[in-house]
């Protein structure tokens, strides 16, 4: 059989395809998934959800007309490899490759670049009001999973759409999961939907008669088509979203293109935002992820064996940063009933399932309502409980206004936990956690801490939790460093000297330690003798060392995986003005101020200069100014 797929080089040619020829694409989309798999870890049960999805909504629209905003962008794979881009999709996640979102640098069809959840519905409002101003007839679709919905910007943007009555499809991606199981009411209120047998009895009869009728338009297709809106109005079936000014249409199967074709061809001809419900399976089409979808969310790179098994290629033997984190706040919460641990649907992200089993009373997935998890916290710390926020660095972000509002202008004690601290390599500019140490060191009670290696989280999460103030712990995305040496208790503001030396000092600021002990060890074989500072903390910083520095060595450097705009190393420079002290020979290495892109974590540690070469390069560089009386 010839192959379709790498002869599609624009979705218009989909309109062409008969369902038969639809279902063929499917299925070699699904292959090539699994050939992505073989190379490297990828996104893999949520695409493989929305394949169908995916072609009937291009061989139904014409999306360089119309818009299309998926939400939580992970799920793009099958639309770049239906839009041009199948010849280049073996680069996906690499450096110089394709994006493991959308990307409009790409391609037209890719509208915003969407990483975080939630936002689809409100820019899709957006996108249809300034057609509607502008005098275009475009058609506005977001595509937004269950997971998601909840979140707090989607009611308001429902709530908006409902009062600007403008004429938008939501489809509402109906898979029981986000990343994890997906918790809450409207949870609850989408399954039973899902199971209401009368209901959805009377629509499978609608359904199949609507098959039977050969052109759409025909009168007797809109008779039936209103039937079932009586009857289903009759049944309450998705009133809740009635109320809210949109018409309400599913749940259909999302894995049936003739279905899901007729379903988006009528409902274009509705005037008003409309919601058509699908039900779809997270990992459809491949038994393993459609089994463990959580665990295939973004697997470890694996072979499919002959009896269709997925055998992974290779596995780690060290422990993570967030494995050590996750043990530790067990370790708490087995001896203080009064520490609580909330996430916002990254319980499997977090490593946190043992927690969540062995203290099932005191653990909180809220889903993804980030702002919700912060003013919850908020709540648990006014009537004395040591809840512990456990979020990544980037989604963090989304709660801003609630960590200075409830938490630090109350002066609570809730503690940060921020995974995926510093740069998360192939997920690229959406997921790098290189804002935190900016966006949180600003704030009035809150204490900003990044631990060293392994060693320093558990010491930090007891004196946070044992602290009158807000406190913030950052970790990075990727094997734990555990520093053999004496260990210093954490004390507020204290750095730890891990060496001294005659010509120089690099203060590390978190996980760039390793690296910066492994370069000040090249650079002492050279003859440069450069001692190390663990900083510790970032907020309040450490003003004795960094006095000690200035007045006795001929350069510093510091180093961070975080943004220099508002990071570790302005807030070294801060302190140096406050004290009046010189920091002529202060160079900094971080993240600049740009989007960093996808590639391997050790190709853009190279290119930022945050790996060993890069320090002792700018050591190197500081020492040679210094000779020649250079000031930077």
């Amino acid at each position: 059989m010839t192959k379709l797929l790498p002869t599609i080089q624009s979705p218009l040619q989909l309109h062409e395809m008969s369902l038969e020829q639809l279902d063929q694409v499917a299925a070699e989309i699904r292959e090539t998934l699994c050939n992505l798999l073989s190379l490297r870890a990828a996104h893999f049960a949520s695409n493989l959800g929305v394949v169908e999805l995916t072609l009937a909504l291009h061989s139904t629209y014409d999306f360089l007309q119309d818009r299309l905003i998926w939400d939580t962008g992970h799920q793009i794979y099958p639309q770049k490899l239906i839009t041009g881009r199948y010849d280049e999709f073996h680069t996906i996640r690499t450096k110089g490759g394709l994006m493991g979102y959308p990307n409009p640098a790409e391609s037209d069809y890719d509208l915003f670049m969407t990483g975080h959840a939630g936002c689809s519905v409100s820019t899709a409002v957006g996108l249809r009001s300034g057609d509607d101003i502008m005098g275009r007839d475009n058609y506005s679709v977001a595509v937004i999973g269950d997971g998601a919905f909840p979140s707090g910007i989607v009611m308001e943007a429902i709530n908006n759409a409902g009062e600007l009555n403008s004429k938008m499809l939501v489809v509402l991606n109906d898979n029981e999961m986000s990343i994890c199981p997906r918790v809450g009411g409207i949870a609850s209120y989408l399954d039973r939907l899902r199971s209401n047998k009368f209901y959805t009895g009377v629509k499978n009869e609608v359904v199949n008669m609507l098959n039977k009728v050969p052109v759409f338009g025909d009168p007797t297709e809109r008779m039936l088509f209103q039937i079932k809106e009586g009857v289903k109005a009759g049944l309450h079936g998705g009133m809740m979203f009635e109320e809210f000014g949109f018409k309400y249409f599913g749940p259909i199967d999302g894995h049936d293109i003739g279905v899901v074709k007729k379903y988006l061809k009528m409902v274009r001809e509705i005037d008003g935002p409309v919601l058509l419900h699908v039900i779809t399976k997270k990992g459809h089409g491949f038994q393993p992820a459609a089994e463990d979808p959580v665990y295939f969310h973004t697997p470890a790179p694996f072979e499919t064996a002959e009896d269709g098994q997925a055998i992974p290629k290779s596995t780690s033997s060290t422990k993570s940063y967030t494995n050590h984190a996750r043990d530790a706040i067990a370790d708490q919460m087995r001896h203080n009933e009064r520490v609580t641990v909330i996430t916002a649907a990254m319980c499997q992200g977090n490593k946190l399932e043992p927690v969540r089993e062995e203290f099932p009373d005191r653990f909180f997935d809220v889903g993804i309502c980030e702002s919700h998890a912060v003013a919850f916290a908020a709540g648990q710390a006014k009537v004395g409980l040591r809840p512990i926020v456990d979020i990544y660095s980037t989604f963090l972000q989304r709660s801003y206004d609630q960590i200075f509002q409830e938490v630090c202008l109350q002066k609570l004690p809730v503690t940060f936990m921020l995974d995926r601290g510093g740069l998360t390599a192939n997920d690229g500019p959406t997921h790098h956690g290189t804002f935190d140490f900016g966006y949180m060191r600003v704030f009035p009670n809150m204490v900003v801490m990044a631990p060293g290696d392994a060693n320093d989280i558990g010491a930090m999460l007891d004196f946070s939790l044992n602290h009158d103030t807000a406190c913030s712990i950052r970790y990075p995305k990727t094997n734990a460093a555990e520093i053999s040496r004496e260990l210093v208790p954490i004390e507020l503001g204290k750095s730890e000297t891990l060496s001294k030396g005659a010509d120089g000092t690099i203060v590390a600021c978190g996980i760039s330690l390793q690296l910066a002990m492994e370069a000040a060890q090249a650079l002492r074989e050279e003859g440069l003798d450069v001692g190390v500072v663990n900083a510790r903390f970032v907020k309040p910083i450490d003003t004795e060392m960094i006095r000690r520095c200035l007045e006795n060595d001929k350069f510093v450097v510091t180093v961070e995986e975080a943004n220099l705009m508002g990071g570790f190393g302005s807030a070294f420079l801060e302190a140096a003005n406050e004290m009046r002290l010189s920091a002529v020979n202060v160079h900094r290495i971080g993240v600049p101020d740009e989007f960093v892109e996808h590639q391997d974590r050790s190709e853009v540690l190279a290119e930022l200069k945050l790996d060993a070469d890069g320090i002792a390069e700018t050591c190197r560089a500081a020492a040679k100014q210094v000779k020649l009386g250079v000031k930077v």
